[in-house]
């Protein structure tokens, strides 16, 4: 079977997160890779980005950050990516790989990379052009590999989606069924091509030109397991589960929510506009209110649904996190939509254990999600 990996999307994410992982496996003797990364969009500012892709001298990864309360540096140079591809341009090309030698596919197309194009639905799609939207390639090429009697393979989406697989899943099957595909690729889509629902989570700060990035240490890939889902490789970063739910609440009800708190609090009193997380949280007040939150509120609430000691620990990394002296993440961009932020991150939160046993009382975060202020965001912050 191939171990090759088909990438989907140039992003430095994925050359910090997936393509760091399949590099650090490669180097401890895993037989993984290598990946061909496709530039999917068409987009003619990533096109310096993709030829760059597949240098001999690789490319760096430098990871800042802190770690166990200590700062720390390092750089890996990654050689497990051999060349880069243009969906537009090299679509012949990348069809032959990725019927002949693809073993996986992964994708981070962003929050529209799921969206379908008109074009791409009906018998042309499966017709020999190149389709326009990411679910329409993937179809196409699927379609293109079961026609050659190729092997199924793992799909691997790393989209920010709830569920993501199962949505992607659910594009392909219904751009080949307007396409007319044969029910014998249709059955072959739902016996041999898992797509896994996945969890990611790293900042990664900082491009390096033309490829490369800086990252934080902190990393997570969970796979949520199913039936006739094979794993790439191992490696301490990545979780396979039964279930992405306990990584997807510790994600969204303490990271995203004490992102969401820190941008509350900088909106209401009018705080520099350039003032990073980093420097709120050193704010004796802000920082303190926070804290306050997670201890009185928010790990709890973890408490009563058996989580506690997750949250805690958790609760502990993301503090680290925040307090990255290599990272300027600015709050005015976590401001931005915050309106829909404190509904899915403290509305639901405050949904998820309400009524549980146990339950604390929530003051600080009730009056915010209730506040009319929190839900309409000034039109500086927003734009």
């Amino acid at each position: 079977m191939s171990r090759r990996i088909i990438q989907f999307g140039t992003s430095r994410f994925l050359q910090a997160h997936v393509d760091l992982f399949v590099q650090e496996a490669r180097e401890a003797g895993q037989a993984i890779g290598p990946i061909t990364i496709v530039q999917a969009s068409g987009s003619a500012a990533r096109a310096g980005r993709t030829a760059a892709f597949g240098r001999p001298e690789g490319y760096p990864v430098i990871i800042r950050g802190m770690e166990d309360g200590a700062p720390v540096e390092r750089e890996v140079t990654v050689r497990a990516v051999d060349g880069g591809l243009s969906a537009a341009a090299d679509w012949e090309r990348l069809a032959a790989l990725f019927a002949a030698d693809a073993g996986f596919v992964v994708s981070n197309m962003g929050d529209a990379g799921y969206v379908l194009d008109p074009a791409d639905r009906g018998p042309a799609l499966l017709a020999g052009g190149v389709p326009v939207s990411f679910p329409g390639k993937l179809t196409a090429l699927l379609h293109r590999r079961w026609r050659a009697g190729g092997p199924g393979l793992a799909v691997l989406p790393c989209e920010l989606l709830n569920r993501n697989g199962e949505v992607l899943k659910a594009a392909v099957v219904e751009l080949a069924r307007e396409a007319g595909a044969e029910a014998g690729f249709l059955g072959w889509l739902e016996a041999e091509v898992p797509f896994a629902n996945t969890l990611v989570d790293r900042i990664v700060s900082e491009p390096i030109e033309p490829v490369g990035a800086v990252a934080e240490p902190y990393a997570l890939w969970a796979i949520e397991r199913q039936p006739g889902l094979a794993i790439p490789f191992a490696h301490p970063c990545l979780i396979v589960a039964d279930s992405l739910e306990p990584f997807e609440r510790l994600k969204l009800h303490i990271l995203n929510l004490g992102h969401s708190f820190l941008a509350d609090l900088w909106l209401r009193e009018g705080r520099p506009a350039q003032e990073t997380v980093r420097a709120l949280l050193a704010d004796p007040t802000a920082g303190g209110r926070l804290r306050a939150v997670l201890e009185g509120e928010v790990i709890p609430g973890f408490a009563a649904r058996g989580m506690e000691a997750a949250a805690r620990a958790y609760a502990a990394v993301t503090l680290e996190r925040f307090a990255n002296p290599f990272l300027n993440h600015r709050v005015a961009d976590i401001a931005q939509n915050h309106a829909v932020k404190v509904e899915r991150r403290i509305g639901a939160f405050l949904d998820w254990i309400a009524g549980q046993p146990g339950a604390p009382a929530t003051p600080v975060l009730g009056a915010l999600a209730a506040r009319p202020a929190a839900r309409q965001p000034s039109a500086e912050v927003a734009s």
